[in-house]
């Protein structure tokens, strides 16, 4: 992969800015970067248009809060309404969320792949097996994705394993986007030596190498239809300019499960489930206390993960955070938060991401979007279940007790009998539960019916031409595995079809 970022900054655009290329992508992140990369490298002009600013390894912050208020959406607090009410977590950066997330990287599985294929047939030549893993075998070529190293995992990953070992639950480290990771701890708040292999630093260098352009700051509010085709989009520079591009080709939307179709609801574009069949992962987090040091903003951010109640629809991470995060989870205040604080570095901090049945709902006013999503009691019993083997985890693994974090039950908790007991004996009010949604699906799923779905197998809008959705919205259901490996692939898959139109 070669190049350096090609930018134009929307902070320098005050006046009225037209210009045209072939084709225009709304998003920067993966599904953005893949489809520029694939376009760019086969002669195509291509300008991406992003959200975010342009953030360098150097200049991110060490402190999740200012990471957070400089390149997450809302920072990071963007609220789906329903019960419970939960944190919508994305990037708006260039490079989209690979900047800001824990760099796992998974393969759809097979056996959700055969779902997709057995409820639409018609996806069966778009997302064959066998061309998906010649993808997913480049793709792990090029972002050098390969599994956490003992010796920069850290304790908190490290026990773990521990604890799913003794509970005999099927665990691996995590295959991971990263070059010569130092295990600092920082994902979250974007790596200050540039060892993710996130999009800003790998498919946007290597589009614009080939060509590609990327439009930093610039909001798109509209899309641009002429005689019912897809002609460009419109939209503000943070500084202040109008800004129009218009495509010869193509207009892609990369924009993410959120943005994407609210920016087809705002552009009037509704035929089809627009918005509708909203998916996501809700997960939920445990805190345990260690007699010995963790020190869980250490290691590699998200370093193994327990896989073997995933069928199920559960998945369990280790996660890090840095000091500022996790002394705001702290529930004490006064001598009591000073002795807390001062006990931190004993912490681990676990979570169990949930494949949701529950569907939900984009919603539009204007340019403001809404986004409803209630989670089904099936949904809360896997919350319930994932909470009770996440604290049995710990206290297998040696913790002194585990703090499960949920209203109404027992603050914490040292017996695993009656950690065990929380999976049929928890709250079922959903209000009980701290959660938040960091994979996002469907709402412009693609499928061969268009009364079912908004984009056909091949990408393109059923009834705008020259519109094509390529993010995860367009995932038929949500997959209970992180999806940007299977964003790639299927964005890689978005723009050869473009190509062969």
């Amino acid at each position: 992969m070669t190049g350096d970022l090609k930018l134009i900054s929307g902070r320098d655009i005050r006046s009225r800015h037209l210009t045209a290329t072939d084709v225009v992508v709304v998003g920067s992140g993966p599904a953005g970067a893949a489809v520029a990369r694939t376009l760019a490298r086969a002669g195509a002009e291509v300008i991406v248009v992003e959200e975010g600013p342009v953030v360098r390894p150097a200049e991110f912050p060490a402190d999740g809060f200012t990471a957070m208020a400089r390149m997450y959406r809302g920072m990071g607090a963007t609220l789906s309404h329903g019960a419970p009410m939960m944190p919508l977590v994305q990037g708006v950066v260039v490079g989209g969320t690979s900047v800001v997330n824990g760099a796992i990287s998974w393969r759809l599985p097979r056996d959700v792949h055969a779902e997709w294929i057995t409820d639409d047939p018609g996806l069966a030549e778009t997302l064959s097996w066998d061309s998906l893993q010649d993808d997913f075998d480049q793709i792990e070529r090029d972002l050098d994705i390969h599994p956490t190293e003992p010796e920069i995992a850290g304790d908190n990953n490290l026990l773990l394993k521990k604890g799913a070992d003794a509970l005999g639950i099927e665990n691996r480290p995590i295959s991971r986007n990263v070059s010569r990771c130092e295990g600092r701890g920082r994902c979250l708040q974007g790596c200050p030596i540039g060892a993710k292999r996130s999009m800003e630093l790998t498919f946007l260098p290597d589009a614009c190498g080939h060509g590609a352009t990327v439009m930093s700051e610039v909001r798109v509010d509209r899309i641009l239809t002429e005689r019912g085709r897809a002609s460009g989009v419109r939209g503000v520079a943070r500084g202040g300019g109008k800004v129009t591009v218009l495509a010869r080709r193509a207009v892609v939307l990369a924009a993410s499960a959120i943005q994407s179709p609210a920016l087809l609801l705002s552009s009037g574009l509704r035929r089809g489930p627009v918005g509708r069949n909203f998916q996501g992962h809700p997960g939920v987090s445990v805190c345990g206390r260690f007699p010995e040091p963790v020190r869980l903003w250490t290691g590699a951010t998200q370093g193994h993960e327990a896989i073997g109640l995933r069928k199920q629809g559960i998945k369990f991470e280790a996660l890090g955070y840095d000091m500022a995060l996790v002394a705001s989870r702290l529930k004490t205040v006064g001598r009591k938060l000073g002795h807390d604080i001062a006990d931190m570095a004993h912490q681990a901090h676990w979570g169990a991401a949930i494949r949701a049945e529950a569907r939900g709902r984009i919603t539009t006013l204007g340019r403001h979007y809404a986004v409803g999503y209630s989670l089904t009691r099936g949904d809360l019993d896997k919350v319930r279940r994932g909470i009770a083997v996440l604290g049995e985890m710990m206290l297998a693994a040696g913790a002194d007790y585990v703090e499960p974090g949920v209203h109404g039950w027992h603050p914490r908790v040292d017996d695993r009998t009656q950690m065990a007991s929380f999976a049929t004996g928890g709250p079922t009010d959903p209000r009980a539960y701290l959660m938040a949604v960091t994979h996002m699906f469907g709402t412009c799923r693609m499928g061969s019916d268009p009364r079912r779905s908004v984009v056909g197998p091949d990408f393109r809008h059923h009834h705008v031409p020259a519109l094509y959705v390529a993010d995860s919205s367009v995932f038929p259901t949500n997959i209970g595995v992180n999806p940007q490996t299977t964003i790639i692939a299927l964005a890689i898959a978005c723009g050869r079809s473009i190509l062969a139109t």
